[in-house]
């Protein structure tokens, strides 16, 4: 029996990378997954694809920076599906600059996007998931979310913010809803290559026991571990998926 059948997920920021690889597995394992991202050729690739394989998906396109766009990711989902049952806080913003360079502007997108729209997607499916008795939120935070690097100060701290509300979450949603954090470490996506790809990051990966970066299906299995009942007695955790680099 498929894992997830029956259920509904949203995953933002699923055009392509980590978002991409959980959508296609939720919808896998028997999810009606809703695709969001801002460019709707990507976001056509990613239901055409679910859909080939006999799952089913639609996509909202949808700048997680804007809440009215947020506001239209939940009124899509529950216009075609009714319900909510997971939501994978997923899409993020990278900032580059360092701590004495940074710019209001791009200290505010960091937290728009890295941290402000997982707060307001999960109050809206909240009472949606508290009313069936049973919900998952899985977010997005990162290795940068749980200690300090060098250069890029807006997306460490909106990441150790991200940290902070999965267990705020946590203990405020329970007992129907659980709420954990996958902390990737080097994952081979755009925003890897954004930055100079793996060779950017290469001191992490020989540092880490497993030699090699991660791949974005790395991700989706973790992700879908915590959407389902397997995780049953796992909330507020910071998950860290790095290839061990800092053990």
């Amino acid at each position: 029996m498929k894992r997830l059948n029956g259920k509904v997920a949203i995953v933002t920021g699923s055009t392509s990378g980590m978002g991409r690889a959980s959508a296609i597995l939720f919808a896998k394992e028997g999810a009606k997954v809703v695709v969001t991202g801002r460019n709707e050729s990507r976001a056509q690739e990613v239901v055409n694809e679910i859909k080939e394989a006999g799952g089913d998906a639609i996509y909202v396109i949808a700048d997680t920076s804007k809440k009215e766009d947020l506001d239209k990711i939940v009124d899509e989902t529950l216009k075609a599906y009714k319900t909510v049952d997971i939501l994978f806080n997923n899409a993020g913003s990278l900032s580059l600059s360092p701590f004495m360079e940074i710019k209001c502007d791009e200290w505010e997108k960091s937290f728009k996007v890295n941290v402000d729209a997982a707060l307001i997607l999960t109050k809206k499916v909240a009472p949606i998931m508290k009313a069936k008795g049973k919900g998952v939120i899985i977010n997005t935070s990162s290795v940068a979310g749980l200690m300090g690097y060098h250069g890029f100060v807006g997306y460490v701290t909106s990441k150790h913010a991200m940290s902070g509300l999965t267990k705020s979450m946590a203990i405020e949603l329970g007992p129907e809803i659980r709420a954990n954090a996958i902390c990737p470490g080097a994952i081979e996506t755009a925003m890897l290559d954004s930055v100079g790809g793996v060779s950017a990051v290469q001191a992490m990966v020989d540092k880490s026991p497993l030699k090699r970066a991660g791949t974005p299906e790395d991700i989706a299995t973790v992700a879908l571990f915590l959407a389902t009942d397997d995780s049953s007695f796992i909330t507020g955790q910071l998950i860290r998926v790095d290839g061990g680099v800092d053990i």
